[in-house]
């Protein structure tokens, strides 16, 4: 093959998948119009800061990407741990991540707790599986980013697919919801 056949070959090149992560739902867009505008391939996936104590992203980003077919991959979907209980625990990581005590600090974040804790224990399944399961039902929500480091934190995961919350249950985990400055991104 010639350089001239080789450099033409690489120059067309694309892209097959690609996504973007955590940012304001305007540059989100500006972002989708110009790789519409220039022809480059559009995104096809949202990795969002997204979970039952921070739910900013339902007032921009979810709606964005809902309209526009793209996937959300929501990280931290238990709030580094908080929404599966090991602050309450008192793990090692809940004492020393001090990223989580930047996100998640408001008295609101623990009425939240409580109330995954409440519909868990009544439903006699963990914490972390409420909380996925909420997520799960979100429309536009493809896969939550779990970041298991042992195996129950997998087997959470996989119970969360099957757990169906009723719409009372949903009603009374967002009922406690306090809306949070931006977080996770600048």
């Amino acid at each position: 093959m010639s350089t001239s056949t080789r450099s033409t070959a690489s120059t067309t090149r694309q892209a097959l998948y690609i996504g973007a992560s955590s940012m304001f739902a305007w540059q989100f867009a500006s972002m989708l119009y110009t790789a519409d505008r220039l022809g480059f391939t559009r995104f096809v996936t949202m990795q969002n800061h997204y979970n039952l104590i921070y739910r900013e992203e339902e007032r921009e980003m979810a709606p964005l990407c809902h309209a526009e077919g793209i996937g959300l991959l929501p990280w931290s979907p238990l709030a580094r741990g908080l929404l599966a209980g090991s602050r309450r625990a008192g793990t090692q990581r809940s004492k020393l991540d001090d990223y989580a005590h930047k996100l998640y600090t408001q008295e609101a974040d623990d009425r939240v707790v409580d109330c995954v804790e409440k519909v868990a224990k009544d439903r006699s399944v963990p914490a972390a599986q409420v909380a996925l399961a909420w997520l799960l039902h979100k429309p536009s929500v493809t896969a939550p980013i779990i970041g298991a480091s042992k195996p129950h934190h997998l087997e959470d995961a996989v119970a969360a697919l099957s757990l169906k919350l009723t719409p009372q249950e949903i009603s009374k985990l967002e009922s406690v919801y306090v809306p949070h400055p931006v977080l996770g991104h600048h």
